[in-house]
């Protein structure tokens, strides 16, 4: 019987599941990308469809779809497993022990925030509180389908709903807490919660509810608007003080740093259109999508930090941005702006009218109109540019004092040097003033990161162990013999046990049958630590090099390394020579130095 792993690798090309995440490019039989597990600028990253594996050649990170998954989701194995189930419709037995062993705690917070997913939902449908929602929201443009598509509840106006309903379907109050649906009451609280035997109450409550989805179109949090306040004798804040939103606060499954409301349903429409719109809010964000404009998604109340960035880079490097902004700008505006710009990104600005945002427009029938803003989006420092020179004077010393001070900023956090000089070049013609003196004025303008708390850095490229010569000599050798196993044959066994493993092992295999198949060779080396990986590495090199060389040049260059290897190995016999005659002289043993003087004279020979 076919065990689940070996279905759902059977059932899914790895090429579909890994190009859900990050931009491929057709390489020969091949793919290849930027690498989404650290920065660079020139793909390393291969996908073999032939062979079903992956592999970078920059960090060295590389594996099956499993192996994929897990570090591009930060997820353990049995989390790596229900996702790839779901996508290949692979049903896992719950009552089965392995299922039992696999249900990791994220598992348990995803079952708890989609069956709270539904109660709100529920309540929205059938509650009389709810269809007053259902009839604001209608007002305000949102039609049946995108209520169903979005998921949109409502969470009753009392202290214990969704946790009572979850407590019902046997899960603790505690769980709920981790889940971010509810909170522990604490000692001296204000609140009086009428029978709180529990001493927990929910997080939402008489809040409209919008699920936050991860990338597999999973809930994994919540945003709750504020819908009404009623009187609860004291109990609860009143409206002037409370909060218009609330999410879900950080837990294992969700993180607002590392999340953009709607990119599961927007993600294939972003590369499509090679274009990803940033909005504020989630209305903003559905109505657009209502309104056929699919490929935004919104940032909700948090400035963009590298890792949705980063999440972004993997559809598009083209940002168009429909935040309420000026170009003084908010700190956080600016820092995710600059962070942008040092990514890589192209940005856009779209200049909203007046008083209006997306949802606004929309609202008013005008999606013909949404799209045509969108597609008169501006080159930032241009937008920049605009609004600096807005009602402004560039004559007046003063006006042209404040729109250096403006701008300035703005060019510095410019990454690209060539850029930044032609933007101070505009700068200088507009203002007529010395380009020298702009640029003495540069010098003194702070980094961004100067006087901001600096984001988390990207991961750079990791630091390998530097492979030494001989290293990449006997894997090119390998390289070689895989592609043509006749040329095992033109090997001695002295000349590969001189290598290191896991080459060593896998080229004594190949010499001791040299029609082993590739498969063989996995099956007999897997209980050999560290070579399984390496046999994926140097199985997908082997297939770029065939791809990339002429039978002619493979012949020769395997000539070479086998005299260059041939030359390293006398070097080091050489050194060891020379070591032991230095330690026979101490000893005063003249025979035994005349002995291996003799054989260093030899040796010698045949290197020259």
């Amino acid at each position: 019987m076919t065990s689940p792993i070996e279905e759902i690798k059977n059932r899914l090309d790895i090429v579909e599941v890994i190009g859900s995440y990050i931009k491929l490019q057709k390489a020969g039989a091949n793919y290849r990308a930027l690498c989404p597990f650290h920065t660079e600028k020139t793909p390393s990253f291969f996908v073999s469809p032939s062979r079903q594996i992956w592999h970078c050649f920059g960090c060295s990170a590389g594996g099956d779809i499993f192996k994929f998954v897990m570090q591009v989701e930060g997820v353990e194995f049995g989390d790596a497993l229900r996702i790839l189930a779901q996508k290949a419709g692979v049903e896992l037995k719950p009552k089965s022990s392995a299922w039992q062993k696999l249900k990791t705690e994220r598992q348990k917070l995803y079952d708890i925030s989609e069956l709270a997913s539904s109660f709100f939902q529920t309540q929205l449908e059938k509650s009389k509180k709810g269809q007053e929602v259902k009839k604001y929201l209608q007002k305000r443009g949102l039609s049946q389908e995108s209520i169903l598509k979005w998921r949109i509840g409502y969470a009753p106006d009392i202290w214990q709903g969704v946790s009572d309903f979850l407590v019902g379907r046997g899960y603790q109050r505690e769980e709920v807490v981790k889940a971010g649906l509810a909170i522990k009451k604490e000692e001296n609280s204000k609140f009086q919660i009428p029978d709180s035997r529990f001493q927990f109450y929910d997080r939402f409550r008489g809040r409209i509810i919008f699920p936050i989805f991860d990338l597999n179109s999973q809930v994994i949090g919540f945003g709750g608007r504020i819908f009404s306040v009623n009187q609860r004798t004291n109990q609860r804040e009143s409206a002037s003080t409370e909060a218009k939103y609330i999410n879900t606060p950080n837990t294992l499954l969700y993180d607002k740093s590392k999340i953009l409301y709607g990119l599961d349903k927007a993600k294939l429409e972003i590369r499509k259109k090679d274009a990803c719109i940033l909005v504020e809010g989630y209305m903003d964000c559905i109505m657009s999508h209502q309104a056929e404009v699919e490929n935004v998604v919104a940032v909700s109340g948090t400035a963009l930090t590298f890792w949705q960035l980063n999440l972004l880079k993997r559809y598009s490097q083209n940002l168009i941005l429909s935040f309420d902004m000026d170009v003084a700008g908010s700190e956080a505006t600016k820092r995710g702006i600059g962070l942008a710009q040092k990514e890589g990104f192209n940005i856009k600005v779209v200049k909203m009218p007046k008083d209006d945002d997306p949802a606004d427009i929309i609202l008013k029938g005008k999606e013909e109109e949404w799209q045509k803003i969108v597609d008169r989006a501006k080159p930032i420092l241009e937008f920049y540019f605009n609004l600096a020179f807005l009602e402004k004077d560039p004559k007046n010393i003063s006006d042209k004092k404040e729109i250096a001070n403006t701008l300035l900023p703005v060019i510095k956090r410019i990454p690209n040097k060539i850029e930044q000089a032609y933007w101070l070049g505009e700068l200088s013609q507009k203002l007529k003033v010395k380009e020298e003196d702009l640029e003495t004025e540069l010098k003194k303008v702070k980094e961004e990161g100067e006087f901001l708390n600096a984001p988390s850095p990207p991961k750079e490229s990791p630091v390998l162990a530097k492979k030494t010569r001989k290293e990449l000599l006997a894997e090119k050798i390998l390289i070689f013999v895989l592609i043509d196993s006749k040329k095992i044959d033109l090997l001695n066994k002295k000349v590969i046990e001189n290598f290191s493993s896991p080459v060593k092992e896998v080229l004594l295999k190949i010499k001791d049958n040299p029609k082993i198949s590739q498969q063989a060779l996995q099956k007999e080396l897997r209980d050999s630590p560290k070579v399984p990986d390496f046999l994926n590495y140097i199985f997908l090199k082997s297939d770029l090099e065939k791809e990339e060389e002429k039978e002619e040049d493979i012949a020769i260059e395997f000539e070479v390394c086998l005299d260059q290897t041939e030359k390293i190995q006398l070097k080091e016999s050489l050194n060891k020579l020379s070591s032991q005659i230095k330690e026979f002289e101490n000893k005063g043993d003249s025979g035994k130095v005349k002995k291996l003087i003799q054989e260093f004279n030899n040796l010698s020979k045949k290197l020259s």
